[in-house]
């Protein structure tokens, strides 16, 4: 990928080229962690002075900062100077804390009169949010119970997207290829722990009445930061009715009478449905 500027009649004129092979290399880095963006242009040329773009999805080009040799940095109107710090020679640029809405295209270029030098770099934001869940009642579980399932969100405290969290519940049937929502939790009802561990927990609940057509795997999902993390499912099976036999004992005894009869031990065997 390269850029020209040219100068026609007062005006710069920009002309964007995207070669078929070329790959934009991709950074990742996690919420609140952070992040150092490379430029590629020549170190002669981003010595003497770089101006650092962000583009998000679907945006158009925004200036971060212009950094020429000998001068402050001067940044542009979305931005400040305590979210970002300028390496040696212009030739990085770091994010101090990672958000959720620094994700996209990084882009630095060397302007001149006749040209420009341009390199991009994606940054790849992920959250720390792990999810896990369980059915708190033991499988199988028999028609006409009620079943619980909890699933439990841990994230670090200073590392999480403002907005809370919103829950989903999921279930794939045994003919079914995709998991479909079954419920939503819109209220945010959760139990959050805040404690000295490295970690808060914070614990939501899914219950209901199970019929002989529930059968299937459950996933909780988490929906923060842009993003839906999912738990690695619980798979519910239901007891079949089965017939149950309950052996009945009768001990040999003496009958009363002129008569008596030996009496065997029998066995009386009771059929109980489920």
């Amino acid at each position: 990928m390269f850029l020209r500027i040219y100068l026609s009649n007062g005006y710069f004129i920009f002309l964007l080229s995207l070669n078929s092979d070329a790959v934009v290399p991709v950074k990742t880095v996690q919420l609140g962690e952070p992040a150092t963006i490379t430029c590629a242009i020549p170190k002669e040329l981003s010595s003497r002075g770089v101006h650092w773009y962000k583009q998000s999805f679907g945006g158009t080009l925004k200036l971060i900062v212009t950094v020429f040799k000998s001068t402050e940095p001067t940044f542009g109107p979305e931005f400040t100077s305590l979210k970002f710090d300028i390496g040696d020679d212009s030739a990085s640029l770091t994010i101090l804390k990672a958000d959720q809405d620094d994700e996209g295209i990084y882009h630095c270029a060397n302007t001149e009169r006749i040209g420009v030098e341009w390199s991009g770099m994606y940054l790849l934001r992920t959250s720390n949010y792990t999810v896990s869940q369980l059915l708190i009642e033991s499988n199988p579980v028999r028609s006409g119970d009620t079943m619980t399932l909890q699933c439990s969100v841990f994230s670090d405290s200073d590392k999480t997207c403002p907005g809370g969290l919103n829950i989903l519940w999921f279930r794939t049937g045994s003919n079914q290829a995709h998991p479909n929502i079954i419920y939503t939790d819109t209220n945010r009802s959760n139990e959050c722990e805040k404690s000295s561990a490295p970690q808060d927990r914070c614990v939501f609940q899914f219950s209901k009445n199970v019929s002989s057509s529930d059968a299937g795997t459950y996933y909780c999902a988490v929906a923060t930061c842009g993003e839906i993390l999912f738990g690695n499912g619980t798979k519910l099976e239901l007891a079949d009715d089965q017939l149950n036999y309950a052996a009945l004992n009768f001990s040999e005894r003496k009958t009363r009478g002129r008569r008596k009869r030996d009496i065997t031990e029998d066995s009386v065997y009771s059929q109980v449905k489920s």
